[in-house]
C-alpha cells in the first residue's frame, strides 16, 4: 500500500438480514490520502452511517477487503481489531458519550490508559495537553455534566485525539450543535488536518460543513455517485 495513503476499501459490499436479506453497501471503492479531511453524504438511508462503521472496523459482516495505514484490517479477530481501533482511530459521535460524574480530563484520559503504553501521570499530561489544543483546559476538573454542549464536544473530540490516532472518523459529529459550535468544529477538523496531518473521514448531514472539506464522497442507495 502506498505509504501517502491512510484508507483503502475494495469491494465493498454489505447485506443486512433481517427482516429479510437487503444489500445495504455495493461494491464500494475508494482511497483517502494520509491529512486528507474527507465528508461522506447522502440522504438518510443511503448507507453513508454503515459504510463508516465498516471503514471503523467495529462492523466486521461484509464482502471485500480494506486497509487502514497499511495494515490489512478484513478478516482479523475482535482482539486484534479492538487493539488496533484504540492505537490508530479516534472517534467523534453526534451525541459526544462523556461519562457525566467523571471530570473532562478523566473522560479524556480513558482511551490512553486502556491503551496502557504511557504511565498515569504521562496520560494525565497528553489529556490535558490535548483539551488544551481544543481550548477547554480550563473544564479540566469540572464533572462532563456541568459544561455546555459545545464544550463537551470539545472534549469528546480530546479524548478522540487523545492516542494520537492516524485516522478520525466522525459520525454527525455537529449534528447537535447550534451554528457557532458546529463552525468551531469545522475549524477543529480542519486544523488538525492541515497542522497535525491527521486524516479525517465524517459522515455528515450538513452541506455547509461538507463543501469546506477537502473532498466530498456521495453515496446513494448503497453506492458511490461521486468521489470528488
Amino acid at each position: 500500500m502506498d505509504a501517502a495513503i491512510a484508507l483503502k476499501a475494495e469491494h465493498i459490499t454489505k447485506y443486512f438480514h433481517e427482516p429479510v436479506k437487503f444489500q445495504v453497501l455495493s461494491d464500494i471503492s475508494f482511497t483517502i490520502s494520509k491529512g486528507e479531511f474527507v465528508s461522506v453524504v447522502g440522504k438518510s438511508g443511503c448507507g453513508k452511517s454503515t459504510l463508516l462503521y465498516v471503514l471503523s472496523t467495529m462492523d466486521t459482516d461484509y464482502e471485500g477487503n480494506m486497509e487502514l495505514q497499511g495494515t490489512p484490517v478484513t478478516g482479523k479477530s475482535q482482539n486484534e481489531l479492538a487493539r488496533f481501533r484504540n492505537e490508530h482511530l479516534g472517534f467523534v459521535f453526534q451525541f459526544h458519550y462523556l461519562l457525566p460524574d467523571f471530570t473532562c480530563l478523566k473522560n479524556v484520559m480513558i482511551p490512553a490508559l486502556r491503551l496502557n503504553k504511557y504511565s498515569y501521570n504521562e496520560v494525565e499530561e497528553r489529556a490535558y495537553e490535548k483539551l488544551k489544543i481544543l481550548g477547554v483546559e480550563d473544564q479540566a476538573r469540572k464533572k462532563a455534566s456541568m459544561i455546555s454542549g459545545g464544550q463537551q464536544q470539545r472534549v469528546a473530540i480530546a479524548r478522540a485525539l487523545i492516542n494520537d490516532p492516524a485516522i478520525i472518523m466522525g459520525d454527525e459529529p455537529t449534528g447537535n450543535l447550534d451554528s457557532k459550535n458546529t463552525a468551531n468544529v469545522f475549524d477543529i477538523f480542519m486544523r488538525l488536518s492541515k497542522e497535525f496531518r491527521q486524516t479525517i473521514v465524517t459522515v455528515t448531514h450538513d452541506p455547509d460543513f461538507a463543501r469546506r472539506s477537502d473532498r466530498i464522497i456521495e453515496m446513494s442507495d448503497g453506492q458511490i455517485t461521486s468521489q470528488g
